[in-house]
């Protein structure tokens, strides 16, 4: 194989740029928060007939129910090669439905570069219709393509409660996954901090605030105590953050609380960190013995490093940028975690970051710069029409 192809899909890429765009502002327009069932149930139909739109029907299909969650399609496209590629993106949101009302288009660029900006247009909307068209681009060039299985999961947002089985058995049988999320900034994403979401239960003693708070062990008063110690525990200089996001607990203002919990979001860089986090966690003591602290430990996902199957794709994805006239292709390491985490635990080759090119994931304003969609959707051709053949490490 050579790098040839790759070299004339940026330019067609080009001239059906304001298709592509068009399907990504159909997406968009349709919300699909990931706590809204049947706005997902819908929104995955709409992504279903726009795959059979633009490629034609799948030769295998199948749809996984996700109970609470949203649910999980797998479309599969033959090939003319013998490679198999699975390209993952999920296609809830983290914003309520009845957001995009209110919503407001941003001014372009200091340098004068166009936004487009809606819920989810970045994280990751834009990047699953670029996948689609990725696909029809390398089939339209002439040479050979893999056989490519699209995952699209509706609960990422949430921790691909349902969906993680189906994403790691989907990886298992391909020779390499390409994870459609947004960039950063370009780069591709070769590193994420493993993630967790703990939640802590203060167990106290209820007691009239009034006539006997000495008779009362307070929930609240402990749980704040825990807190404060839990954020002494992270090490941003390992990569390690704490926040505690949600806090409950009490029943009225003239009672001691008897019950309070907290939601605490937790990132770390490596396995060993998780470990250290664990133990010092579970060995914080609070003042009032009498208050009863409860860790659940929710390890949602482990971290993501570039392992040993993973570099010489990275190593291709760069040719093929090469061959496409970018001077290099950079990759990064990101706070976050997404479904490629699981993918790369398993010591398989995985390259997240293929999808959009902007910023502002889950923050109001989050937009894409429309002119990169042309060379971000050839470049994910072109690696296609590269992985026609299995991998070679």
């Amino acid at each position: 194989m050579t790098a040839s192809p790759a070299a004339a899909l940026p330019a067609r890429a080009q001239d059906v740029a304001p298709e592509i765009v068009t399907d990504i502002l159909t997406l968009v327009r349709h919300e699909t928060s990931s706590h809204d069932l049947p706005a997902l149930a819908a929104g995955l139909d709409l992504l279903r007939e726009l795959a059979v739109h633009r490629l034609g029907r799948p030769g295998h299909e199948q749809r996984h129910p996700g109970g609470a969650c949203g649910d999980t399609l797998t479309l599969t496209y033959a090939g003319t090669g013998p490679g198999h590629i699975a390209l993952v993106g999920h296609y809830d949101t983290v914003w309520p439905t009845g957001t995009l009302a209110g919503w407001e288009q941003p001014e372009a660029s200091d340098d004068g570069r166009e936004k487009l900006s809606a819920p989810g247009i970045f994280d990751m909307k834009t990047g699953l219709a670029q996948g689609i068209w990725a696909l029809k681009l390398a089939r339209e060039h002439g040479g050979p393509v893999p056989t490519v299985t699209f995952l699209f999961n509706g609960d990422e947002e949430i921790g691909s409660l349902s969906s993680r089985p189906v994403i790691e058995e989907v990886a298992r049988k391909a020779d390499a996954t390409l994870v459609l999320e947004p960039t950063a900034h370009g780069a591709v994403k070769t590193a994420r901090k493993g993630s967790g979401i703990f939640r802590v239960t203060a167990t106290g003693i209820e007691a009239h605030a009034g006539l006997a708070p000495e008779d009362g062990a307070s929930a609240i008063t402990a749980l704040s105590e825990f807190v404060v110690a839990a954020a002494a525990v992270a090490r941003p200089d390992r990569g390690t953050t704490i926040n505690t996001g949600l806090i409950e607990g009490g029943s009225a203002t003239n009672v001691v609380a008897g019950q309070a919990t907290a939601r605490v979001d937790i990132r770390v860089g490596s396995e060993a960190e998780q470990a250290r986090v664990d133990a010092e966690l579970d060995a914080i003591e609070v003042s009032d013995p009498r208050v009863r602290i409860a860790v659940e430990h929710a390890w949602n996902r482990p971290p993501m490093t570039l392992n040993a199957a993973s570099a010489p794709l990275l190593g291709l994805a760069r040719e093929v940028a090469r061959a496409q006239g970018r001077d290099h292709l950079p990759d990064a390491a990101v706070g976050g975690a997404s479904d490629a985490n699981f993918i790369s635990a398993l010591g398989l080759p995985v390259l997240c970051g293929m999808g959009a090119i902007g910023d502002g994931a889950h923050a109001r304003g989050e937009f894409i710069h429309p002119d990169t969609v042309p060379a971000q959707t050839a470049l994910v051709a072109g690696l296609l029409a590269r992985l026609a053949e299995p991998l070679r490490g």
